[in-house]
Parts: C-alpha cells; structure tokens; sequence
C-alpha cells in the first residue's frame, strides 16, 4: 500500500502539525524523493545492511513447535541483526539520509530501548551525534538499554511528563526538534507520525518482507505461506514483514496488539482492535482516546507495545480488508516466551511474544502442513528484569 501525494492510507495518514514543522517536513519528503531511490544511496546503504547489520536475517523453522502444532513454525530472526531488533534497519536508512541532508545530529525517542540503542548505534557508525529521550518509567524498566546507548555515546533523557512513557518521550523529542531544525534530524522509530515518516521508516524496513519472501519461496519451490504474523504496537516491525506480501491475496496477514491484563477496563495497547480515529502525534489514524478526545493511558508488559496510536498504513489495511488485527493479553505473552525459551533455545522479545503467543493459541485456524511465518522483531535479553519480577510475583502466589 502506497500513500497517496498528502501522504495518506485510505483514510488515514496525512500531515497535522504545527506551522514550525511544515518546512523540516516538506524538506525530508523531498530529500527522500530525491535520494533514498538513487543507485548511490541504495548500493551505499544495501552495503551497511549486508557488512554491519549482517543482513539477510535466516528464516527459521521450529523443529519442536512445527511437530506440535502440526504446520511449520518460521520465525523471521531480526533477534540475529546487530544490536538485537529490526530498528537497526530504519536508523540505519534514516542516519545515513540525515548525513547526505548535511545534518550533524539525530535525536529519538524509545520505548523498549532497542530503539535508542539502534539510533546510537547509527549515529556513533555514521559519526552524528545523538541524544535519546525516553520516558523515566522506562528508564527504570530497560536500564540495561540506557547504559548502552551512553557506551555508544549517546546522551539519555529521562522524560517525566505524563505517564513518563513512550508517548510522552514522543512529544519532547518533537519539541526538542523544533528548537534544532538546523542541524537536526528526528529519527522516528515506528511507521507513525506525520507524512513522510510512515512512508520513509517503511522504505527501510520492508527489506524484512522481501527477504522473508525470497527465503521462503527458495526453500520451498516457489510457493508462498499460508499466513504471517507480527506484533503491532506502532508497528515497524510489522509493516517491515507485512508490505512485500501485501499484493498476495493468498497470504493471509494478521497483525497482533497488546491487550494489557485482559481484564475488562484495564489499560491496554490495542489501538487498531478497540480505538477510535482521531488526530495523535500529527497523523489521522486509531487512537485510544476518552470520549472527550484525551489521549488515554496506555499498557503492555512489552515497553514497545506500550503506546496508544499506531501507524496509519495499518489502520488503512485494516479499512480495506487487507490486514486483521487480534489481542493478546501480558499472562498469554509471558507462556509463549517461556514455551519458546524451553523447545527452541530462544529468547525472544516480549513484544514478539504476543505475536508467537496468538499462533499457539489459534492453532486451529491454519491447515495441517501449511506455514505460518512470525517477524521474531527483537531478542529477550532486555526484558529479562520484567520477566524476573513476573515470575518471583508467580512464585510468591500474588
């Protein structure tokens, strides 16, 4: 799915924002248009991925869970790219255009931390500086990330407003870039915000689906699987797989999201399964909002789920019929990080979790000896303090 020339999916997408940012915006729209597909920049950055990424990624099929459910299994192992998680691809793509605009500076925002580490990581390779702003409660919850994007050289804000998450880092980074738009350039980290983010941080992913693609079809004569699966929270990782199948109708698409405990009214992350449209961050999409238009708090035990918007060229797929979205709930994401810990030697991300935790629960819905492929978005290492206070919670009967 393509956007249209305001930048919209459908229905959703667009530009809403205030005037100050209109010409950074129109001025990385046009340097996209006129750099991104030249043969300079694509070879330059197609090197990158291959040398310092360790691109292509393997497709991965589970022994163990392939006999028990009785399809294969593929994981898409991003948990194999360098620094742990699909964001490097975008940062990557994204740090290398800044350098060709003449900028000198990234900055971001994270949630789970990947995010940050990647746009450290980018920048320290591509020689900008860089600075991270990330919500304090995940400061707390991904300590491990901050301290290594400050050995990457990165300098790490802690943002306190709000619910001190990601949504809330999202705003200050905006701020933070009106004030240096001269030399500055706002890495975005999902398919979200105003036109052409969506557009650009899926033109450096969706070399996830195309690989994805030709591995699948090489080892398997040419034909395509049956479905595929990912987490969605702004959904980076998922537009990454999901926008090379997109025109094969045969291939079924599922996006999956975070519905926090489960419980009803409690907080959750499921923007494109329980919100309602509206304007968030500077683009017309699905929201979870309060009847009066405040932004609601959101919640996943996954920090990278936990955001309430989501990428507008989801919400458009979900409009055309293209793409289905489902909920998971934090109790299911921990059993389906352990069941793949114990039969496959991995340690995946909570994020992906939710989507590993969503096949193994729908089973039946796909046909025996068929194939089911999952974005494994990012590996477990950094979630490991979340996981232990679940379990102690667990062993304590609380």
């Amino acid at each position: 799915m393509h956007p249209d020339a305001r930048g919209y999916y459908g229905p959703y997408g667009g530009r809403f924002v205030p005037e100050l940012l209109m010409p950074p915006l129109l001025e990385l729209e046009k340097a996209a248009r006129d750099i991104v597909p030249t043969e300079e920049f694509r070879k330059e950055f197609g090197d990158i991925l291959r040398d310092f990424v360790g691109r292509p990624t393997p497709l991965y099929r589970c022994p163990t869970l392939s006999r028990e459910l009785g399809f294969n299994l593929w994981l898409k192992r991003e948990d194999l790219a360098h620094t742990g998680a699909h964001k490097i691809n975008n940062t990557l793509g994204q740090a290398l255009l800044a350098k060709h605009m003449g900028k000198t500076r990234l900055i971001a925002e994270t949630g789970a931390g990947q995010h940050g580490v990647a746009t450290a990581t980018a920048a320290a390779m591509t020689g900008l500086s860089c600075t991270v702003y990330m919500g304090a409660v995940d400061v707390r919850r991904q300590a491990h990330n901050v301290r290594r994007m400050e050995l990457l050289g990165a300098k790490v804000v802690a943002v306190e407003n709000g619910t001190r998450t990601l949504k809330d880092a999202i705003n200050v980074a905006l701020r933070a870039w009106i004030a240096e738009l001269e030399d500055t350039h706002y890495c975005v980290g999902s398919v979200v915000g105003p036109h052409p983010f969506p557009w650009l941080v899926r033109e450096f992913q969706q070399v996830i689906g195309l690989e994805a693609r030709e591995e699948f079809m090489t080892r398997n004569m040419g034909r395509l699987p049956n479905a595929l699966v990912a987490c969605v929270g702004g959904g980076s990782n998922a537009m990454g797989l999901f926008h090379a199948f997109v025109p094969d109708e045969g291939v079924r698409i599922i996006g999956v999201e975070a519905s926090g405990s489960g419980e009803e009214g409690c907080y959750h992350s499921a923007t494109l399964t329980k919100g309602t449209a509206g304007v968030f961050q500077g683009a017309l999409t699905l929201l979870l909002q309060s009847e009066q238009g405040q932004i609601e708090p959101s919640h996943s035990i996954a920090p990278g789920l936990d955001y309430p918007g989501v990428g507008p060229e989801h919400a458009g797929l979900q409009a055309l019929g293209r793409a289905e979205y489902a909920c998971v709930n934090d109790a299911a994401a921990m059993r389906a990080f352990k069941k793949l810990c114990r039969t496959e030697g991995i340690i995946p991300a909570l994020e992906s979790s939710h989507a590993l935790a969503w096949v193994l629960d729908n089973a039946d819905q796909f046909p025996a000896g068929g194939d089911v492929v999952i974005n494994l978005s990012g590996r477990g290492d950094k979630d490991l303090g979340i996981v232990e206070e679940v379990l102690q919670a667990e062993e304590e009967g609380k």
